[in-house]
């Protein structure tokens, strides 16, 4: 096994690890709600990258899922109306 002829100094140490440091992200605000963001990431609470909706935000989901419900709603009540008409 290789063993060193002489200590190494800190600043040999030091500037060989500089590079290891954890750099600063830098913060952006969303153009649409202008919450803070990432740079190059798409805004979380509104689903908007560089101007344009590319993703669909849990407030729309749970809008789309509850307009699905009615209609689905209102096609039960419906097929239970044309039974009981019949019926009569």
């Amino acid at each position: 096994m290789a063993v060193p002829k002489r200590k190494q100094s800190k600043s040999r140490s030091r500037s060989r690890c500089t590079h290891d440091v954890e750099k600063v992200k830098s913060i952006t605000q969303c153009q649409n709600c202008s919450s803070p963001l990432n740079t190059h990431q798409v805004c979380h609470t509104c689903g908007f990258y560089k101007g344009v909706k590319v993703m669909a935000t849990k407030a729309d989901r749970s809008v789309k899922r509850g307009q699905a419900l009615q209609v689905k709603q209102a096609r039960a009540n419906g097929a239970q109306q044309e039974q009981v008409a019949p019926a009569s």
